[in-house]
């Protein structure tokens, strides 16, 4: 968005003050450059060319979880994280991005430094993190690591990526249909049980799967970061890819990667014809897995087993109702599991406080978010806690051993391969005792 653009819509804030009441930064810190209003009247005086110091408005609007609340909230139509991203593209072409993150996303945006990178890093892991005991919850660093608190529990990246476990077409017999699987990177080398779940969980509702080699990070930390031609990038290499597969649909794993494909890749690409079009194919057909199971090719019911379990359900910022709007589907594929009791949270769609790198640049202040939410999940006594986003997911674990809680959090699709599991365990034990 140019800045001509942005100052017409930054406007349109009346500054009601309505995004205060929801704003979980705001509910922290209690300051007016905290919340959306007071962030798009800093932005507008930039904008008007007053005294406003640019290092002040970075840190304005890097102090935005982009959980679209505020949005969602406002009576006069207003997205202020879409402006906020506006203000964040505008500084980082005036004046370039930080020195770290310059660094990072040059090795990002290349997708063989990037895979080779992340693929050694489960060997790197085993000097300079402490594997916690117990539920495989993760790790402590052993030694200072730039964006890292030390008490911070972080996953363990796996030892194989998911990608590289499996041939690029995994066929079954007489299939239903045939999907394409972007597992975005979080699914790819770290929670590759999720991915390993959502593949298994297709294979077993006779779906072939077509998984990608060349797929490359959807790009979010790079364009809500403000490089947007390094997010354009990033979206034409995976439109190439994905626009030349004879696929019925694209399943995405997280809320994140699931909104790229189908808003940002557009947002991103206003200006470029050619591939709008080729998006166009590709973003009608994206689903979250929740959200096929359901409606696109519902699942067979009759092939679940018994998963004795209380749950509560976590929906992401970017899945839920602000989002892809994928919560009522996440309820249908679990509440169809024998066994499974599910108590929601006060309010389940709140941000638990990740936003991405916020949470790696604001680590204390994200911690605060999610203690709220936390606290929420203990009032339930579920056991178990189930959300559609990996960075979620790792927030909430942090969350919960922080404030010494014995939650588990897993993905959901991972629960459904447990009924699915359980029931050819089942039916496996009865024809070896018959």
């Amino acid at each position: 968005m140019k800045a001509d653009a942005v100052r017409r819509v930054v406007n349109q804030c009346v500054r009601c003050g309505q995004c205060r009441s929801v704003c979980p930064v705001f509910q922290e810190i209690r300051t007016e450059a905290g919340v959306a209003r007071g962030k798009l009247a800093l932005l507008r005086s930039f904008l008007e060319g007053k005294d406003v110091p640019e290092a002040e408005l970075q840190g304005v609007l890097n102090k935005c979880l982009l959980c679209k609340t505020c949005g969602s909230q406002c009576p006069s139509g207003v997205a202020a994280d879409e402006l906020v991203l506006a203000g964040r593209e505008l500084l980082a072409e005036k004046n370039g991005l930080s020195p770290i993150k310059k660094a990072i996303f040059t090795v990002l945006k290349n997708r063989s430094a990037f895979d080779f990178c992340l693929s050694m890093a489960s060997l790197g892991q085993r000097f300079g993190v402490k594997r916690l005991k117990g539920k495989h919850l993760g790790a402590i660093a052993r030694f200072p690591m730039p964006g890292l608190a030390r008490r911070r529990i972080i996953p363990m990246f796996a030892d194989k990526p998911l990608r590289k476990q499996y041939p690029e077409v995994i066929k079954v017999k007489q299939p239903k249909a045939r999907v394409a699987f972007f597992t975005g990177c979080m699914a790819n080398y770290i929670y590759t049980g999720a991915g390993q779940a959502t593949i298994d969980v297709l294979l077993a509702n006779q779906i072939e799967v077509v998984l990608p080699k060349m797929q490359h990070c959807c790009g979010y930390p790079v364009f809500t970061s403000g490089d947007a031609e390094g997010g354009r990038l990033l979206a034409r290499h995976n439109i190439d890819v994905f626009s030349e597969l004879q696929v019925d649909a694209v399943i995405t794993v997280c809320g994140s990667c699931g909104s790229a494909w189908r808003h940002e890749y557009q947002r991103l690409l206003t200006d470029d014809a050619q591939y709008l079009k080729k998006l166009e194919g590709i973003s009608c057909k994206t689903y979250d897995i929740a959200e096929y199971l359901t409606e696109v090719m519902p699942l067979d019911k009759t092939a679940l087993g018994e998963v004795k379990a209380q749950i509560t359900i976590h929906d992401p910022c970017h899945l839920g109702e602000r989002g892809m709007g994928v919560t009522k589907q996440v309820r249908q594929l679990v509440s169809a599991i024998p066994g499974i009791t599910i108590t929601e949270m006060k309010q389940p769609g709140r941000c638990c406080g990740s936003g991405g790198s916020f949470n790696m640049a604001h680590y204390d202040l994200s911690r605060e978010i999610n203690d709220c939410k936390i606290a929420d999940i203990a009032k339930t006594g579920a056991g178990l806690v189930i959300t559609g986003c990996s960075s979620c997911r790792m927030h909430l674990t942090d969350g919960l051993v922080q404030n010494r809680k014995d939650q588990i959090v897993m993905h959901t699709v991972e629960l459904l391969a447990q009924a699915y599991a359980a029931k050819q365990g089942r039916e496996k034990h009865q024809h070896i005792s018959s």
